[in-house]
């Protein structure tokens, strides 16, 4: 079964007590276990991996251009967090792993808050964007990257 992963960057282990009026009240175990469940009813083995640390997730998405290349991996969905508007590192290393599709997806509405958050060093390296949706926003990037990564190849074919 081929692994999707979940990557959350910095303060994204506080979902459900920070700023909830931004970001609501599902925490990000809520995040996780129902990433997994659709993961599993659609096929797929998701993993999920947080951390506040820009090497951590550096690490993570090396070793996913790895499981890829041995096809083992279909793709990251990816919020990078405050990383998104500071990071070049993280721009890099999804560009170093291509073709590995890297869906960068946001829960709030980026582009309808503040003005330095409106760049992203992570969208010119993604494959796609998810921005705005909540947390389901995750449910609308997997799904995303199984429609235009898997059934279009199906498609094709």
């Amino acid at each position: 079964m081929k692994k999707i992963l979940i990557l959350n960057g910095p303060n994204l282990n506080l979902l459900g007590t920070r700023e909830p009026v931004q970001y609501g009240h599902t925490t990000l175990a809520d995040v996780e276990a129902f990433c997994q469940a659709h993961g599993k009813q659609i096929g797929y083995e998701v993993e999920c991996f947080q951390s506040n640390w820009e090497g951590a997730l550096l690490d993570k998405i090396h070793e996913y251009g790895r499981l890829y290349k041995a096809g083992e991996a279909l793709g990251i969905v990816f919020n990078p967090g405050a990383f998104t508007h500071t990071s070049i590192a993280l721009h890099d290393a999804i560009k170093g792993v291509e073709p590995l599709p890297v869906i960068e997806c946001h829960i709030s509405n980026v582009h309808a808050r503040e003005e330095f958050r409106h760049h992203s060093w992570v969208s010119p390296a993604a494959a796609g964007i998810v921005v705005g949706f909540g947390v389901d926003g995750y449910l609308v990037a997997i799904d995303g990257l199984v429609r235009k990564f898997v059934n279009s190849a199906a498609r094709k074919a």
